[in-house]
């Protein structure tokens, strides 16, 4: 069945373009316009400069804004394909999509662009981009809407239906009603399922629900996700300080909320300032990874160093050498894992302050467990290995201190770091990895010169 569509896809996807090459736009049109928007967006890709030019011409912007809104395109895109179109397409285009989508666009481009784009539109449209273009990024006000329904409280639900009918077509979401006074101020909420059975005559504050969750408009938008994630909304009000309501925040834009942040925090965790596509080329994959990789060069420099103060253990029992990798790895792989855990119990908001505590406890008391498991293990299988009991203890040992140290180390750097309020992502894995190096040798070798008359 997949195969079938796709190759239904592909078939139209070769009808397009012929329908573009021969200029007939009657017999495009009735098959573009027949795809979901995100199918169109794929299209409109995928097809050179010259075919895009005659979609321009054969759709008009309010179609073109559908197909902008279906999919997120790489963000130096946006710039690409708006110098693609005239300058008058392209602000209407923009004045059509949903303020907070065109806000996302808007962003992308210089502040030159902006300006001109801005200039060109309707008055209204514009001056809600303006509003939107205002608020801090990454806060509930710089993703939210302004496209929703708003009903006064002293309305009957005959006269809520007229103006659910009138809003509807421009709104982003009709299922949550929001009800306001006069000063509009959020008053309260109602379903459209609520509002579709109860009585024309009914007044709507005598059947709206009062306890209204909401967001203040500077909020951070990991935290309005992880309230719209917890409550299931497909909608939560954005409120100024005096309640006052300035618009929606709709699970759509969560998706990508949840997208973008899930994007930032694994390229941290692999020590990478910002997510690689893969059309980036080297020179600018390698610009974003350079700066993790020098530090991680200085602090690997740091462990050479470390190894050389313990050269002449090392000459005397040369045997010492062999396990270094064994239980730096072992450091890294433990630590790696205390850190996802705690990473994501901070992205998820799982751990709340009087948890701390538990955790580092349980993480300590994993890394007893796991260390003195492992430690075990080594010996045994150096003792039959080597024949050497002795080795076998002292790197058994090393191994239950290292993944102590590890495990506990990892758990407790991020929650450091949340604490200082820096994002707990920055405590990459090869940067705990690293840290885990130093100790774990510092351990192993520390206890071989402590012990080197008895090897």
């Amino acid at each position: 069945m997949k195969e079938e569509k796709v190759d239904l896809l592909e078939l139209e996807e070769s009808n397009l373009i012929h329908f573009l090459l021969a200029d007939s736009m009657d017999d495009f049109r009735e098959i573009f316009m027949e795809l979901h928007p995100y199918d169109q967006s794929i299209f409109f890709e995928k097809v050179e400069p010259e075919l895009r030019q005659k979609i321009f011409h054969y759709l008009s912007p309010k179609e073109m804004a559908e197909l902008f809104e279906a999919t997120k395109f790489d963000e130096e895109l946006y710039e690409f394909y708006l110098k693609e179109m005239d300058t008058t397409y392209a602000a209407d285009m923009l004045s059509f999509m949903y303020a907070d989508n065109a806000v996302d666009v808007l962003n992308e481009l210089e502040d030159a662009q902006v300006a001109s784009y801005l200039n060109i539109m309707d008055k209204e449209s514009a001056q809600e981009i303006k509003d939107l273009l205002d608020y801090e990024e990454y806060t509930a006000g710089s993703i939210m809407t302004t496209e929703y329904v708003a009903i006064p409280e002293n309305s009957t639900c005959r006269s809520a239906m007229t103006i659910l009918r009138n809003a509807a077509p421009d709104a982003e979401t009709i299922y949550y009603l929001f009800v306001v006074d006069e000063s509009h101020r959020l008053a309260g909420v109602i379903s459209l399922r609520d509002l579709i059975v109860a009585d024309e005559d009914t007044l709507i504050k005598d059947i709206m629900n009062e306890r209204v969750v909401s967001v203040l408009v500077n909020e951070d938008q990991e935290e309005v996700a992880k309230m719209i994630k917890d409550y299931d909304f497909l909608a939560v009000p954005v409120l100024d300080f005096e309640n006052h309501l300035l618009g929606i925040v709709t699970v759509d834009d969560i998706i990508d909320v949840l997208d973008e942040e899930a994007s930032d925090d694994y390229s941290k965790l692999a020590a990478v300032s910002d997510m690689d596509t893969f059309d980036k080329g080297p020179f600018s994959a390698a610009r974003k990874r350079l700066p993790w990789l020098i530090i991680l060069l200085f602090l690997g420099m740091m462990t050479a160093n470390l190894m050389s103060i313990f050269e002449q253990t090392l000459d005397k029992v040369a045997l010492l050498a062999v396990f270094i990798p064994l239980i730096a790895g072992m450091a890294g792989n433990s630590g790696t894992q205390a850190l996802a855990v705690a990473v994501r119990g901070i992205a998820t908001g799982d751990i709340e302050e009087q948890s701390k505590t538990k955790l580092l406890f349980r993480e300590a008391g994993t890394g007893l467990i796991t260390g003195l498991i492992c430690g075990l293990l080594v010996i045994g299988v150096i003792y039959f290995w080597k024949h050497d009991l002795l080795i076998g203890m002292l790197v058994g040992a090393a191994i239950f201190g290292s993944i102590f140290f590890a495990t506990l180390g990892g758990s407790f750097i991020p929650l450091l770091i949340h604490r200082m309020k820096i994002d707990p992502a920055v405590a990459s894995g090869p940067f705990i990895t690293t840290i885990n190096d130093l100790i774990s040798i510092l351990i192993y070798l520390g206890l071989a010169t402590l012990f080197i008359s008895s090897l």
